[in-house]
């Protein structure tokens, strides 16, 4: 007899390890000290303010309270601080920030970037410029929650948010750290 309840076994088993794993990670950035934390947290967004200010609201209940808490923060704060998280990304296309970044943050960009690797030579090259184009209109780098996108779809973006009124096109941006963001205090909760 075939036993059926063996692999949803093994998946289930497979979830708890996980959740556990988690749970592990969560706690171990809870007990950090506030400058420890804060350096961890700047991998996950280059904001130095909203950093310090999630190491200041931990202890983190659990993933969930942790992702709400670095929206509620992320939005409290200033333009300013949304353009110093901007910094840390590498532009579209390109390996290096205009800040220095952990490692940890660096491998995240590449592998958020994944899509523009095998772009052909013409598609960098438009990438490259509507880059150039966005940053004389904006005054800062294009930012885009990359992962799973591909260099046409990325491209796509960019050149119809060129449109945007800078007011609007800041929020925009914003949002799409948010976004960066939460996966990256994903990636911070997996390791």
């Amino acid at each position: 007899m075939i036993d059926d309840a063996a692999p949803r076994r093994d998946e289930a088993d497979g979830e708890h390890r996980e959740a556990a794993d988690k749970a592990e990670s969560l706690r171990r950035l809870n007990s950090l000290a506030h400058g420890a934390a804060t350096a961890e947290l700047l991998k996950c967004c280059g904001s130095t303010r909203w950093a310090r200010l999630m190491s200041v609201e931990r202890p983190f209940q659990d993933a969930p309270s942790m992702f709400e808490t670095a929206e509620r923060v992320w939005r409290s704060l200033e333009p300013g601080d949304w353009l110093e998280a901007f910094r840390s990304h590498p532009k579209i296309g390109e390996a290096k920030p205009e800040r220095a970044v952990s490692d940890a943050a660096r491998q995240w960009s590449e592998d958020e970037q994944s899509g523009v690797r095998d772009a052909s030579a013409p598609a960098r090259s438009a990438l490259a410029e509507a880059n150039r184009v966005y940053e004389r209109k904006f005054g800062y780098i294009f930012i885009v929650c990359a992962t799973g996108k591909t260099s046409d779809e990325m491209l796509a973006v960019l050149e119809a948010r060129l449109g945007n009124d800078p007011d609007i096109e800041i929020g925009i941006a914003a949002t799409e750290q948010a976004r960066i963001t939460q996966l990256r205090l994903r990636k911070l909760l997996d390791v």
